[in-house]
């Protein structure tokens, strides 16, 4: 394709996202609808742009190469994300959520919980851990979006790194959520259309059928490479081998971390608030299902059959192609697909990567704005946003300088850890907030703190794929972990922290509570 096309292409694209951020900026006359859209959120919109957010360039890119690399028992976490991230999250979740939001009037995550535990402690603690957490995981989806266009159009990664970066801030910046929910449901269409696309090209392509691939794939199980194979590899038809190294990392940390994570999501959380009533909510269940089936569905299953491709073309299978699984993806679309293709799938990783970047960026400057330092900036002014904007901008820095330190093969990784980490220390506070009446300020408070404290000694101690990276525990004990017997350095974070603060939430609260009632008895 020659550059002038491509040229055109994208300067479409990014007018269309230009233009989409100056409507939500004309459309934003207060601070409720910098970061609410005004509560009346079109659910279609509302659900395009959820599913958007979900689903980034890690998701397309990093887990698209485990799957290459793994096979399709990455799949469950597709059928989890439906599950869990839609028809839980929606049903059971979104609507006691939407009404507990619109009760306290709360415009962030950090004031739902904060308020309705009349904490503002809860509410600065919750807020702090978004604010210096997110970065890692919005580091990773801006390495997702860059690695893609370093490998498709040997553009160089910085240069494309600066200029997505820049026109996401801009946009975010200037039209808040408004900006970001248009902007999110134009990518989300992008998003689908490239995934069916490529999932039919794929079987023209290779010139068989749903049933033959999937048969002559099981068929290569010979070929997994010994350095695989030794880890628990099994064939990229099967799960592999119960108990083994890869068998945890694909259990406890993508599918499980990921799978429950996404229910703790700030950015995700506040899209139930949104809306104007629960018959609004509802009608985005199906359009999110639809959405993540062809989506996520598309790119476990492109990613694992990418293999015959490789075959067929190169002699070798997709990771002895090329070592990085994060550039397994790009490589296939690059030398699978038509080539002007690979313009309009740059738009579908641009679009994944700016849809869930501009909300995670957004999400960190209401953070710190109206949750840290609420009173920054609107001394003279309630309305004023110059607090949240100034977040946004920060976080944006933050996260820049962090995506050069990452390591390849770190996007799939690094996204679960992060759902990993939300799900331990806010899922617990979350989910009492809205079914248990006897749950207490004290009880929210222990609970959070104990799955922060839980899941950051785990990495830093146990986790031996994030312990033995940090070395601390090297630098103070001589070894990668605390515990060397298998398989507990290969248990993920999630599965101590999630049921220590579970704990810690149910025991401190009955305990509170009790002496709360002793103490109106005497009183009476």
């Amino acid at each position: 394709m020659s550059i002038l096309t491509l040229g055109i292409i994208v300067l479409v694209y990014m007018f269309l996202i230009a233009w989409l951020g100056y409507v939500g900026y004309k459309q934003t006359n207060s601070a409720t609808d910098y970061l609410l859209g005004g509560r009346k959120t079109n659910p279609v919109i509302m659900a395009l742009s959820y599913g958007a957010t979900f689903i980034s360039a890690s998701a397309i890119v990093g887990f698209g190469g485990v799957a290459a690399t793994f096979g399709m028992g990455i799949q469950w976490l597709c059928l989890l994300n439906m599950f869990m991230g839609v028809i839980i999250a929606f049903i059971v979740f979104g609507r006691r959520t939407r009404r507990l939001g619109a009760k306290h009037n709360a415009r962030t995550f950090p004031q739902l919980l904060g308020m309705h535990y009349n904490s503002r402690a809860i509410q600065i603690f919750v807020a702090a851990v978004i604010f210096i957490g997110m970065p890692i995981y919005t580091a990773v989806v801006m390495k997702g979006g860059a690695v893609f266009i370093e490998q498709i159009f040997h553009i160089d990664l910085n240069l494309a790194l600066l200029i997505f970066t820049l026109i996401v801030a801009a946009y975010v910046i200037t039209g808040g959520i408004k900006g970001v929910m248009y902007t999110d449901a134009m990518q989300a269409v992008i998003m689908f259309i490239c995934m069916f696309f490529l999932l039919f090209w794929f079987y023209k392509v290779m010139d068989i059928n749903f049933i033959e691939a999937n048969r002559k794939l099981s068929e290569i199980n010979h070929l997994v490479p010994d350095r695989f194979q030794a880890v628990g590899h099994q064939g990229w038809t099967s799960m592999p081998m119960t108990g083994s190294q890869q068998w945890y990392t694909l259990v406890t940390s993508l599918i499980m971390g990921v799978g429950i994570g996404c229910l703790a999501q700030p950015q995700l959380v506040v899209r139930f608030m949104m809306v104007e009533n629960t018959k609004q909510l509802n009608r985005g269940v199906l359009i999110g299902c639809i959405f993540l089936l062809v989506t996520v569905g598309t790119i476990y299953h492109i990613g694992a059959l990418s293999n015959l491709f490789f075959l067929k073309t190169e002699g070798v299978v997709a990771s002895e192609a090329i070592k990085d699984m994060d550039k397994i993806i790009p490589l296939f679309i690059n030398k699978a697909m038509p080539e002007w293709f690979s313009a309009i799938f740059m738009l579908c990783i641009l679009s994944a990567s700016m849809s869930t970047l501009s909300s995670q960026f957004h999400t960190m400057g209401a953070s710190f704005g109206a949750d840290m330092f609420p009173s920054f900036g609107r001394k003279n002014n309630p309305n004023s946003t110059v607090g949240v904007r100034i977040g946004v901008l920060f976080a944006i820095i933050v996260s820049y300088i962090i995506c050069y330190t990452l390591d390849a093969g770190v996007i799939a990784r690094g996204t679960a850890l992060f759902m990993g980490v939300c799900a331990a220390t806010f899922l617990p506070a979350y989910f009492c907030s809205l079914f248990w009446k006897k749950v207490t300020k004290q009880g929210a408070l222990a609970s959070l703190w104990t799955g922060a404290i839980a899941s950051l000694f785990s990495m830093l101690f146990f986790h031996r794929a994030e312990a033995a990276a940090i070395g601390l525990c090297r630098s103070l004990t001589g070894r990668d972990v605390l515990v060397d017997v298998y398989p507990w350095f290969l248990i993920d974070p999630i599965l101590f922290a999630l049921p220590l603060s579970s704990i810690a939430i149910v025991v401190v609260s009955l305990l509170t509570q009790k002496k709360k009632d002793n103490g109106i008895a005497e009183m009476a």
